[in-house]
């Protein structure tokens, strides 16, 4: 529970712990130099010199005690009392009720304690001059009071070498920030080149830092050529084996085209368009996993052409599109991903829903949604997750008589969202009782 407690207030990036690392044995030593060592130290001197003071004024006061006159010994003290810098009134005026120091004199807490230990009859003393400490003792004659520089009881500025090492230490902490950030700099930027990666860009790069950082920055570029090179390679057989199956199927084609009309001529016929969608859909899944360059587009002005191009495909087809009146700022997308996605989203709800699908767009402060709402059966919350994944048909939640996929349509959608840095939402349409997905671009 405690360290749990703690961590709730360290920070989290490596710049602040590294900074947290850096300052804490500094703050310790400063407070361990000053307390043990340095006002210890000074706490002796000012026990030493006060004493040798103690001393002066005790053989003064022995004087007046032993005198029956005492302003005729302070006339023959005068010459000594000049030479060690005290000056003395007796009878001195009422001294006051208790002792005065200032709050930040921490060396009078020992001047005075060396008095009230080592000169009898000291009454009271006040510390708040920094040249002057007036003191007050009690006499056969009365009350006697003496002045002292501050300096013969005490160093002067006792404070100023730990201000020195606070000011050298500020100025070191900055420039080992300085140094630091250097250090954290390349750690972010590889950061960002790999996010950038994992939304499908492929950023300049090259390792700086330090040894760990160039080794991490060097392993990351390899693995990014790696994964591009098995892309590329994935694609192109994709490509050339759809390439390669489209010569047979045309072939059949035409065989059927010159053969008497039958029920199994039209089922060929129907197995052959099954095999055109199924390697079409393929094509579509490796192409949304292939780099497309990034356009400063109009996403409402996309989003009307998909659905009047898919408008134009079914005759019985109600699409609406519902979106905002006011002009939406152009984004920076990959538009062939996007189209690839919202079309596949408006085949499945034309295909498993019914004929009636709405498209909606609305733009927020951080993100674009649009979404695809159908009337039909939708998904399961349990099988959700299953069915983003690619070649996952999910029969029993979808109507197959209303023509069969090869369970690509989401798996295409999804990607083409992580190359944007965004999200496929699957959820229960609210007006429809259908499928409502949703398509989440960050601006």
């Amino acid at each position: 529970m405690l360290s749990q407690w703690l961590k709730s207030f360290m920070p989290r990036g490596l710049y602040g712990r590294t900074a947290l690392i850096l300052m804490v044995p500094i703050v310790t030593i400063q407070v361990v130099l000053s307390i043990v060592f340095i006002q210890r130290h000074f706490d002796r001197v000012t026990q030493q010199m006060t004493a040798s003071v103690v001393a002066e004024l005790g053989f003064v006061t022995d004087q007046i005690d032993a005198a029956p006159d005492p302003a005729t010994v302070l006339t023959q003290l005068a010459p000594v009392l000049d030479a060690l810098e005290i000056a003395a009134i007796l009878p001195a005026a009422p001294p006051p009720p208790r002792t005065l120091r200032r709050v930040h004199d921490i060396a009078g807490l020992s001047l005075l304690a060396t008095l009230r230990e080592g000169l009898p009859g000291f009454a009271v003393a006040d510390l708040r001059d920094s040249g002057t400490a007036e003191i007050w003792i009690d006499t056969r004659h009365g009350i006697l009071n003496v002045s002292v520089p501050r300096g013969r009881m005490s160093p002067s500025n006792p404070h100023q070498l730990l201000v020195i090492v606070l000011l050298a230490a500020v100025v070191m902490t900055f420039i080992s920030f300085l140094f630091l950030r250097n250090q954290v700099r390349p750690i972010r930027r590889l950061a960002q080149v790999a996010e950038a990666f994992g939304k499908g860009q492929t950023l300049a790069y090259a390792p700086s830092g330090a040894t760990e950082v160039r080794a991490a920055g060097q392993a990351f570029l390899d693995m990014r050529a790696r994964i591009e090179r098995q892309i590329e390679q994935r694609t192109l057989m994709l490509s050339g084996i759809s390439h390669d199956m489209r010569t047979p199927l045309t072939r059949m084609r035409l065989t059927l085209s010159m053969m008497d009309e039958s029920e199994d001529t039209e089922a060929l016929r129907a197995d052959i368009a099954e095999l055109e969608t199924l390697l079409d859909s393929f094509l579509d899944f490796a192409r949304s996993q292939s780099s497309v360059a990034v356009e400063t587009l109009d996403p409402l002005e996309l989003v009307r052409e998909v659905v009047a191009q898919r408008g134009k495909g079914r005759a019985r087809a109600v699409i609406t599109l519902e979106a905002e009146t006011t002009p939406m700022a152009p984004m920076a997308l990959r538009g062939l991903l996007v189209v690839r996605a919202l079309d596949n989203l408006i085949g499945n709800a034309l295909r498993y829903g019914s004929d009636r699908v709405t498209v909606g767009v609305v733009q927020g402060g951080d993100a674009l949604r649009i979404t695809v709402e159908d009337s039909g059966p939708g998904i399961p919350p349990e099988q959700r997750e299953d069915a983003r994944r690619p070649f996952v048909r999910l029969d029993a939640a979808r109507n197959q008589d209303r023509g069969g996929g090869v369970g690509l349509g989401l798996a295409i959608a999804e990607d083409a969202m992580h190359q944007h840095g965004g999200r496929l939402e699957l959820d229960e349409s609210p007006r429809f009782g259908g499928l409502r997905a949703c398509l989440v671009l960050p601006r």
